[in-house]
């Protein structure tokens, strides 16, 4: 039995001995790619007309993975947004003039980037935005002056001391000569770092009463919840 696009089949094999691709005949015709196939199993074509289908079909899918890639890029601009919003009505509801709430969302931080295991209070990051916000909590919480705190660096080996030290003095506020230790990772010669990375700063205040308190703070509270949500 015929199919109901038979009377098209002259139309179609001319189409492909010209160097059509199946796909735009499709399109042009309308015809099932599986009818099309069938029928073009016994046409030949010539090397010139395969390598252009083959350089056509090459380019079809760059251009369809760079619409993808622009896609996602969209749709994840949109969720961050989303979630920027939903943070910004939170945040609102947030007395941050509160000292409580600002010396728990120091206890937090320091339970994961702060060292525990040493007798002082000290954090290491690659973040300023987390290092400023450490620095500034202790001032305003505990009164603590900044220019007793020092300053650790570990840097890559392509990576300039003296640059590295202007810069997180000058982000974190805090004097030139506070910077005791600079350490070069020598695992990372002849590796370029990214512009953007400016090493690992570790701040230690030598206070560990501040260090123990907010160990404590950060579990007691946990455990708070815990309890009461999860019990």
């Amino acid at each position: 039995m015929k199919s109901k696009w038979y009377k098209l089949k002259g139309e179609a094999i001319s189409y492909r001995k010209r160097g059509y691709s199946i796909r735009m005949i499709e399109k042009l015709l309308r015809i099932p790619k599986s009818t099309l196939s069938n029928w073009f199993k016994d046409v030949k074509l010539t090397r010139s007309q395969t390598n252009k289908l083959e350089k056509k079909q090459k380019n079809a899918l760059r251009l369809a993975r760079l619409k993808a890639v622009l896609w996602h890029n969209q749709q994840k601009k949109k969720r961050i947004e989303f979630a920027q919003n939903d943070a910004t009505i939170t945040l609102k509801k947030i007395n941050i003039e509160n000292p409580h709430i600002i010396e728990l969302a120091l206890a937090f931080l320091y339970l994961g980037e702060g060292f525990k295991k040493n007798i002082e209070t000290a954090i290491g990051s690659s973040d300023p935005s987390i290092l400023k916000f450490f620095v500034a909590a202790l001032k305003h919480i505990y009164h603590f002056d900044s220019t007793n705190i020092y300053c650790q660096l570990n840097l890559r080996a392509d990576q300039s001391p003296t640059h590295l030290i202007r810069y997180w003095s000058k982000e974190l506020k805090i004097p030139k000569k506070n910077f005791k230790y600079v350490s070069i990772d020598k695992r990372t010669l002849g590796i370029k770092t990214y512009p953007h990375y400016k090493g690992v700063c570790q701040l230690r205040c030598g206070n560990v009463y501040i260090q123990r308190k907010l160990v404590c703070l950060s579990k007691m509270f946990c455990k708070k919840i815990i309890d009461k949500y999860l019990s």
